[in-house]
């Protein structure tokens, strides 16, 4: 099934409600562009760094022992260091 959408006088457009929740593009999420062949484009959202992390975690999480928990320990890490460096 089309949609059509109207793009404004500048280069603006209103991605159709339906797209937008297939998708799950929310407000302040960005989308690549690809031009692919004569006069065709795909869209996709952009994965933020919190869902690569998330993504990457479940692909480790059988390698993992039960309860762990890198990304927090590297947090922690991290904010103990600042700490000592007094940035905190």
């Amino acid at each position: 099934m089309a949609i059509q959408a109207t793009i404004t006088g500048k280069n603006q457009i209103t991605i159709p409600a339906a797209i937008a929740r297939a998708l799950g593009i929310e407000p302040g999420m960005k989308l690549e562009f690809e031009l692919t062949g004569e006069r065709a484009v795909v869209m996709r959202p952009v994965e933020s760094r919190a869902e690569k992390v998330r993504r990457l975690e479940g692909m480790l999480r059988p390698y993992l022992p039960p309860g762990a928990d890198p990304i927090g320990d590297l947090i922690r890490e991290r904010e103990q260091d600042d700490e000592e460096m007094g940035l905190a």
